[in-house]
This record gives C-alpha cells, structure tokens and sequence, in this order.
C-alpha cells in the first residue's frame, strides 16, 4: 500500500502546547531574551518556542498586522516590543477574544503606558465576553449531552443478547 505524500504533510507540525496557557513564563509577562540578545531580537523558531505558538501562527499574525519583526533577508527577528504585544494576543486568545477584537484592543502600537491586556478592556466589553462565554459554554455542555445519549443508545444497540 503507497501512501500519498502532500507538501502540507511535510510542513513543520505547530508547537504542542505542554500544560496551560497561564503555566508558560513568557505568558506570566516574563520576557526571555534569545541567544540573540534583545539588539537583534529572537528568530522565529526561538519565538515560536519560548511562546509554544507554530511558525505558522506568527507568520499570520504578522500578515494580520498583529507582529512587525524586523526583516533581514528571508529571516524574522522578533523585537521586545513584538514579545510584548504577542503576550496581549495571547492572553486576548485565552479570554475568547477574536483576532479583529484583540487588534482593536491593543492598537497598532503597543503603547507603553498599558501593556497588560486586561486592563485596555473597558467594562461592558468585560460583561459582553462573559456572555458570549456563558452561551458557548451552555452550547457545548449541550452538544456533550447529545453525544452521550447517542453513545448510550449505540451501547445498548450493539450489546450482545
């Protein structure tokens, strides 16, 4: 049996995300500099690491205008402030944000006066998101009730007489 090989299969897999979100150093507003120092700033594959994010995701969030690394060739070096606003991404992806909402947010410069992302969030936004969470949840808690009713109808259809 010969199995067809396409070019996404021979793409780098995304960084497996080990633990939580809230358990990465980086994510807790820690900011590591590479063994680049922060002068040249990460490459994309040190990033993509100390972040557990895929090349992939920061490539789309530089096309999104989310991430501005400095270009040298071919080659993406990731600045303390792109560190910074990727932290804000991330912890607005962990609280449900959309990339559009989280853009919105956090502007097209991370201003220095506020770097935590929580804290550009005005009130009715907060109360909003937990709405849209609390649906989400309601949808999912019932999408997991349907599916062991259908998984409990199977056991008892399949079941030896």
């Amino acid at each position: 049996m010969s199995a067809v090989v396409s070019s996404e299969s021979l793409a780098p897999a995304p960084v497996s995300r080990a633990g939580t979100l809230a358990e990465s150093a980086n994510y807790r507003g820690q900011t590591p500099l590479g063994s680049t120092g922060d002068a040249g700033g990460l490459p994309i594959g040190e990033m993509a690491r100390q972040y557990q994010v895929s090349l992939r995701t920061l490539r789309f969030y530089e096309d999104r205008g989310l991430l501005a690394p400095r270009r040298d060739g071919t080659s993406r070096y990731y600045g303390a402030s792109d560190r910074l606003r990727l932290q804000m991404i991330l912890k607005g992806k962990h609280l449900g944000f959309t990339l559009a909402e989280i853009s919105d947010l956090i502007g097209a410069k991370a201003s220095a006066d506020e770097t935590d992302f929580e804290k550009r969030l005005q009130p009715e936004q907060i109360v909003s998101q937990i709405s849209h969470l609390e649906r989400q949840r309601a949808e999912i808690d019932d999408a997991i009730g349907r599916l062991r009713e259908t998984y409990e109808r199977l056991e008892v259809a399949l079941a030896p007489a």
